[in-house]
């Protein structure tokens, strides 16, 4: 432990839903609503005035269609999302070389390594001006904790919440923790801390009354020492300015079960180009290729091929995943599938083999399909924009079902709720919603100061087309980028 507070923990306020009520006046005050739109969707992050309600991240979209029935519901923009994030890193790499991104919205940053804070004013200093300085950057807020430990300041960046500063002097340890669940200790998932509680530990005063020798014997040598350390408030874990990515993977839920064995195979073929722009983006080929099936019963099948050398081919991950895809029952309806690679290295050592194969294959037959338009930093249970929308309700109009796998279904995911569009005479909007060949936009700008006139127009009319995002303030960046999605991150929240 540190005798000054000087790990800082970052944690932006309810991030995307921030982001998406500053770039639309019109949703400034009002409850907002981003994830998945389809059934099957999950709540990447509700607003403030959404959570009253009861939304929260995680929860399933048609439960949060039932609590909050008048909130916007949007799909993610990764793209926006992670320029903003990358302004939001800069001024924390200004702070220190030691800064460990947790997220596109959270991270630690250690003020000591960077010789701006040695004791807790200073420290607070740093924490107010970062804070100031994000907002003047972004429009947006941020919480800021302050401890001498890692998991002190994550803690107290959570009690600062929202837009607010809390500090824990070191020293303080064992009576800030003492009352709180277990689960806020790192390492404490749902499984562990039922299992603690059937042995009648809750709390983390708990846990320090138990004792080390019963906390071995019911966790283990290396989970019980460590869980007893961090009860203490001993957490001696640095911040680590690189954190290298161990795999690459996207996958998708579906709307509807499919059992269509062809369609399934196609799905693989585009998530398998999609997972591979991913590993270039990143700076990595791989050798191990995964596939993940969660069938009709929840069930979740993985099955993996390892290569004889790592490799960033396309075509050769194609191919064995659709191997892996031989392997796995689909009998009874497939609702999710995925593919990654593992096994990450900077260097390519093709299989030659597999090369010469693949490129006999591609002459003779048609490039496969193209990946559908979106973002690809989604993961599973439908939290990324390539999932249609859900029924209609609230401010935001769904976008109708096209028929799976056709162009208008990938023409109707330009034109999900929130995406943004530029018309040749009125100018800069965003969707609010589509259906029956109809898509309706709200014509504002991040910096309109009152919500913007709302048209529709036909979905094919050609004064109107998909537009990349403004910036949330004069001068700053926006959402562009090329067209190869960016390197993957650990998580994503609000």
């Amino acid at each position: 432990m540190r005798a000054a507070p000087t790990i800082l923990h970052l944690d932006m306020d309810a991030f995307f839903a921030a982001a998406e009520q500053a770039s639309k006046p019109s949703l400034r005050g009002k409850p907002v609503v981003v994830g998945g739109l389809g059934p099957r969707g999950v709540v990447a992050t509700a607003s403030y005035e959404a959570r009253r309600f009861g939304v929260h991240s995680a929860m399933p979209m048609g439960q949060a269609r039932r609590l909050a029935p008048n909130a916007a519901y949007l799909v993610p923009r990764f793209a926006f999302y992670r320029a903003i994030s990358g302004q939001v890193m800069e001024l924390l790499g200004r702070l220190s070389p030691l800064v460990e991104p947790l997220s596109l919205d959270e991270a630690f940053v250690d003020l000591e390594a960077g010789g701006l804070a040695d004791d807790s004013a200073s420290a607070r200093r740093v924490g107010e001006r970062l804070r100031a300085e994000i907002l003047a950057t972004t429009g947006l807020t941020g919480s800021v904790g302050l401890a001498g430990s890692k998991m002190l300041a994550k803690i107290a960046s959570e009690q600062a919440k929202p837009d607010g500063l809390v500090l824990f002097e070191p020293g303080t340890e064992r009576e800030l923790l003492a009352p709180r669940s277990v689960r806020i200790v790192p390492g404490v998932g749902p499984a562990t801390g039922d299992h603690l509680r059937r042995a009648g530990i809750s709390t983390v005063a708990d846990v320090v009354e138990a004792g080390e020798d019963e906390l071995v014997r019911i966790l283990g040598r290396a989970h019980g020492a460590s869980l007893y350390r961090m009860a203490l408030g001993h957490d001696d874990r640095p911040v680590v300015a690189e954190r290298d990515a161990k795999s690459v993977s996207v996958e998708d839920t579906f709307d509807v079960d499919l059992h269509d064995r062809l369609r399934i195979r196609l799905e693989v073929e585009r998530l398998a180009e999609r997972c591979v722009a991913r590993l270039r983006a990143s700076g990595h080929s791989g050798r191990t290729i995964v596939l993940k099936v969660r069938r009709y019963d929840f069930s979740t099948l993985t099955r993996s091929e390892t290569l004889r050398g790592p490799t960033d081919d396309p075509l050769v991950v194609r191919e064995a995943a659709e191997r892996l895809l031989e392997l796995v029952d689909t009998t009874g309806g497939v609702r999710l599938l995925g593919v990654g690679v593992s096994g990450l290295a900077d260097y390519t050592q093709e299989d030659l083999f597999a090369q010469a194969e693949a490129g006999a294959a591609a002459s003779a037959e048609p490039p496969p399909a193209a990946a559908p338009s979106g973002e690809d930093g989604a993961a599973g249970d439908g939290t990324g924009p390539e999932g249609a929308a859900g029924a209609p309700g609230g401010l935001v109009a769904a976008v109708a079902v096209a028929a799976p796998g056709t162009a208008a279904e990938a023409a109707a995911r330009s034109w999900s709720p929130g995406n943004d569009v530029r018309h040749a005479v009125l100018g800069a909007g965003w969707v609010q919603g589509s259906g029956l060949g109809r898509v309706t936009v709200r014509f504002e700008e991040p910096t309109s100061t009152v919500p913007g006139r709302v048209r529709t127009f036909a979905v094919d009319d050609p004064e109107l087309s998909p537009a990349d995002p403004l910036p949330l303030v004069a001068g700053g960046v926006t959402g562009a980028e090329p067209a190869a999605p960016a390197a993957p991150v650990v998580r994503a929240g609000g």
